[in-house]
């Protein structure tokens, strides 16, 4: 940096630098007169600096005792936490060399008040016992170092693989499990740990015992802490809490590729484990046996979506095989071990409910090049409890041709499972289509259900026959048994009634609605767990009534908002009676589980018993017990607020109108303590992600609740609420944060909703833009937009079509030329050649020459999402710096789709925050005002295009590329079941 630019850098500072309270007038703080901006242009450069320095070093040990200084610096390579606080002298290192310390020479750290969020404990994990007498309290920790993720992995068939642990990579885990006794009045016994297992084990896979009495676990260990960090399968005692070994033997471990292990009864467990007789793994051969060569000479028709981690080449099927073989083992508690059926690749394993008999299903060769593994060649079998081969359900052909088209799927039986409500009966799907959704045909889907073992020549018997695609089957009795079915292109639901038992009742229609309409859900019916460990439709019984009566738990959607509900639905007559509701007033409730369901056969209305959720716009959520009849609730958790710091912010769900006449609704956080009209306008951050729908009606809907609890992330824009201290050299003002407006495309008919997309973006925004400023809480020249993934995609496009509206944007994991996803994007199910120009209209890549407001690019650098390449990312940064937008690429190493350890969340807030402070908070030129400002070709307002490239440099952070204008004013909930 030269001195010249120097100088301008540090009187701008000083001269933002404010140490007025937040809850007072902005007052720029006056400097001595040596600071004036004519005293620096007329001074000697050499001087100037050197006295600048030494001003600033002041200024700092001054400011140390009034405001807080937060650290920008970086961590060090351990991952270990900075305090927050720098020396003066490290301080002006860090405004000397601003620019060259944010290239990717290492990972940094975001503001101390957002750190100390992200930082912040996770709270545990609730899991209830199988007679709901019990709950288990799992314990999570922050987030992981980077080290983990950096761990080898092998890319094979769509699956990401740990070959030291034989899982998945990148699976979190659990650091310690404790047991709490319901008691009668709603209150918890005291803590039992799960203990007997070495500190530092990483708990994973917990589950109960059908008789609830055992606990299974799988354990494992950094390499660093034991010999090996493959999986150990333990089990614990719950009334005492002590784990011990599954397995006797030292040398047997989980195979966790796929499915891991399952309770078969209550004594023994169905294991996957590696093969005793596996040797090394395969190695690559130096040189290669031959060219790899894919041919389509049968001239079939095969289009996929842009899928990745697929297998390359021989070697790479080798090594699928090598990791995914299993060999299942039956287990009993006391350490008895039988080896049964062959090694395979076996999928998954599931239990009859009467424990007799075990549907298994595996994949086997010819892989494929082109799809994952879950297309390649899949065998369904049929075994006795005990091991013992019965026969083969179906064995499908690799299924590389699966239409891209909504709603396709694979020929042949599909969706193979026991009926809940049956000791050991079989049903599944076969479609009529071919599985192509764009043939026409009656009926698409048919039901069949079979005995496990049926009498020669005794087929399977036809259950219902669907015109829509089989979504599901709710399980009662012989009498009663509720079919979902829908269809994507019309947005079409329906629920049957049908009697499984019965041939000479006839199957009719309960629901049949649009499922974008959410004001009419009726809701879901609640299950009840049965002995057997299965789940059938809560069927009620009211004293002294006849009628057959179930449980619709619902969202409850009104033009106000959420407000759930628990409705008394008689199957018979339709009629229904609202026995619970949430508070619409102040809090957000839910029904999140039926707790009276130990016990078979109809429930008594005056027994019934509910878990429920309840939370406001400051406090967390916390769960009840609710019973009948006199519906008095027990408080049975009472976790601390997670951010204490935020427990006050303002929170309001507000309404507003595109051009077209859509009603649109977003959420208007504001922080705690502002007041518009004291405070005046804000920078605030757009953040949202569009949706697609068949009707402006269902597009103006109302979804969510003003009252829910507002949940903040590690990477969430609600972090951004935080903001509102003083720090060295430039004032850091608050922020508002307008989360989730709705930005509908509509496709009405036989319209596609696509083909006017940027259309309808644009609308969109503006309607947005011009409401936040219309209400006078954001600073109509200080507003950034921002995304990830499709809302990546929909930020881009804002600033390609836009640029009028918004300061400034945040990208992250987007994609963005959609020439290189020709087979269909997200809903999009037409192919690039046959929706030509709606491809290339809708991709930012192509407008890059009309981008002339600042994006920051955030990737990760092992991103597996179909579509959203990392080359995505790279290619169009290539294109705006191209144009010589002013633009920045962050790439961050062993990062996915989504972002992980702590090092890349961090530094992906510092980059996130210093975009922000730099430009939306400092921005101040005036937009689409000035009748005489130069437009480019699309009409839309240009700011300067004086830019600067700046190379960048190796490290062991993010790899970073910047490029823009260096101006004078540069700144640096969980439930599991």
């Amino acid at each position: 940096m030269n001195d010249r630019m120097l100088v301008h850098k540090v009187y701008h500072r000083l001269s933002l630098l404010s140490l007025t309270p937040h809850t007072l007038p902005f007052k720029p703080v006056q400097f001595p007169s040596a600071l004036s901006p004519a005293s620096i242009r007329t001074r000697p450069l050499n001087g100037t600096v050197r006295s600048l320095r030494t001003t600033a070093v002041m200024a700092t040990s001054r400011l140390r005792n009034l405001v807080p200084v937060n650290a920008v610096a970086s961590e060090d390579g351990s991952g270990g936490a900075s305090n927050g606080s720098v020396s003066s002298t490290a301080a002006i290192t860090a405004l000397e060399d601003e620019e060259d310390s944010t290239l990717g020479v290492r990972y940094r750290l975001p503001p101390q008040e957002i750190k100390d969020i992200v930082d912040a404990p996770p709270l545990p994990a609730l899991s209830f016992s199988p007679h709901r007498d019990k709950i288990l309290f799992l314990k999570r920790r922050s987030l992981p170092p980077l080290a983990e993720l950096a761990r080898p992995e092998e890319k094979l068939a769509g699956v990401r693989i740990d070959g030291k642990c034989n899982t998945r990579t990148r699976m979190s885990f659990y650091t310690g499990i404790g047991i709490h006794q319901l008691l009668p009045d709603g209150t918890l016994g005291p803590e039992i740990e799960v203990h007997g297992f070495p500190d530092g084990a990483k708990i994973n896979f917990v589950t109960w015992s059908p008789d609830g009495r055992h606990l299974a676990f799988s354990i494992r260990f950094d390499e660093e802490e034991s010999t090996s960090s493959k999986l150990k399968v333990w089990v614990a005692q719950v009334e005492t809490g002590i784990a011990r070994p599954l397995l006797k033997s030292d040398e047997i471990f989980l195979n966790a590729v796929f499915d891991n292990f399952v309770w078969v009864n209550d004594s023994s467990l169905l294991v996957c484990t590696i093969p005793l007789s596996r040797g090394d793994p395969p190695k690559k051969p130096w040189v290669p046996f031959g060219p790899k060569i894919q041919s389509n000479e049968q001239k079939s028709i095969i289009q996929v979506r842009t899928f990745q981690d697929l297998l390359k080449d021989e070697y790479d099927e080798d090594l699928f095989d090598y990791y995914a073989t299993t060999q299942l083992v039956l287990v009993s508690l006391d350490g008895t071990v039988k080896e049964i059926g062959p090694p395979a690749v076996y999928t998954s394993m599931d239990p009859s409910p009467d424990h007799k008999y075990l549907l298994i299903s595996s994949i086997h060769r010819p892989y494929s090049f082109i799809v994952p593994c879950g297309r390649f060649p899949k065998k369904v079998d049929l075994w006795t409890a005990d091991g013992k081969f019965i026969r083969e359900l179906c064995d499908l052909p690799l299924a590389e041709d699966i239409p891209i088209a909504t709603n396709s799927v694979r020929r042949g039986m599909r969706s193979i499972n026991w009926r809940a409500e049956k000791p050991s009966t079989l049903y599944w799907v076969e479609t009529q289509d071919e599985g192509d959704a764009k043939v026409d045909v009656s009926p698409r889907d048919i039901i069949y259900t079979q005995p496990p073992e049926p009498l020669e020549g005794e087929g399977p018997t036809i259950l219902h026959k669907l015109d829509l695609r089989y979504g599901g089957i709710s399980w009662s009795d012989d009498s009663l048994a509720l079919v979902y079915e829908s269809w994507y292109k019309t947005r079409r639901t329906r629920t049957w009634v049908i009697s499984p038992g019965s041939n000479d009742v006839s199957p009719r229609i309960l629901f049949d609605r649009s499922s974008e309409d959410v004001y009419s859900d009726p809701g879901s019916p609640m299950l009840r767990r049965t002995p057997a460990g299965t789940y059938v439709l809560a069927k009620v019984k009211k004293e002294n009534e006849e009628g057959t009566y179930v449980l619709l738990n619902g969202n409850g959607a009104t033009p106000e908002g959420n407000i759930p509900f628990l409705d008394l639905f008689d199957i018979n007559t339709g009629n229904k009676e609202r026995i619970w509701k949430s508070d619409k007033e102040k809090y957000y409730e839910t029904v999140v589980a039926l707790m009276s369901d130990e016990k078979e056969g109809d429930l008594p209305i005056d027994h019934l018993k509910i878990l429920t959720s309840k939370e406001s716009k400051t406090e967390n959520t916390q769960y009840y017990i609710l019973s009948w009849p006199e519906k008095k609730a027990f408080q049975i958790t009472n976790f601390p607020h997670p951010y204490p710091q935020l427990a006050s912010l303002q929170k309001e769900m507000v309404k507003y109108q595109r051009k077209d006449g859509v009603q649109l609704t977003a959420t208007l956080y504001l922080p705690p303590g502002y007041d518009s009209s004291r405070d005046g306008p804000l920078p605030c951050l757009v953040w949202s992600y569009p949706g697609e729908f068949k009707s402006k009606e269902a597009a103006g809907q109302v979804r969510g609740s003003p009252n829910e609890f507002a949940g903040i992330g590690p990477t969430s824009a609600l972090l951004w609420l935080a903001r509102r201290h003083a720090l060295l050299f430039s004032f850091l003002t608050m922020f508002a944060i307008l989360s989730g407006p709705t930005i509908p495309i509509i496709g009405e008919g036989d319209d596609e909703a696509n083909d006017r997309y940027v259309e309808q973006l644009v609308a969109s925004a503006e309607a947005a833009v011009e409401e936040v400023v219309r209400r006078g809480v954001a600073h109509p020249n200080k507003i950034a937009v921002g995304g990830h993934s499709y809302g990546a995609f929909m930020t881009a496009n804002l600033l390609a079509h836009a640029p009028h509206l918004f300061s400034c944007g945040i990208a992250r994991s987007g994609a963005y030329n959609r020439t290189l996803t020709p087979f269909g994007f997200q809903n999009e199910d037409r192919t690039l050649w046959e929706a030509t120009s709606t491809y290339v209209k809708m991709s930012p890549f192509m407008s890059a020459n009309k981008i002339k407001k600042p994006i920051l690019l955030i990737h990760g650098e092992e991103d597996s999402n179909p579509g959203t390449l990392t080359m995505q990312s790279d290619r169009f940064f290539n294109a705006l710096k191209g144009h010589g937008a002013l633009c920045r690429l962050v790439i961050l190493p062993y990062e996915s789709h989504g972002y992980a350890s702590r090092e890349s969340i961090m530094h992906v807030l510092w980059e996130t925050d210093r975009w922000l402070q730099k430009y939306c908070v400092s921005h101040t030129s005036t937009v689409n005002v000035d009748p005489d400002a130069s437009k480019d070709d699309s009409g839309t307002v240009s700011t300067d295009s004086e830019s600067k490239a700046i190379a960048a440099s190796g490290g062991s952070g993010p790899e970073v590329s910047n490029t823009g204008h260096e101006g004078f004013d540069s700144l640096p909930r969980s439930l599991l079941w």
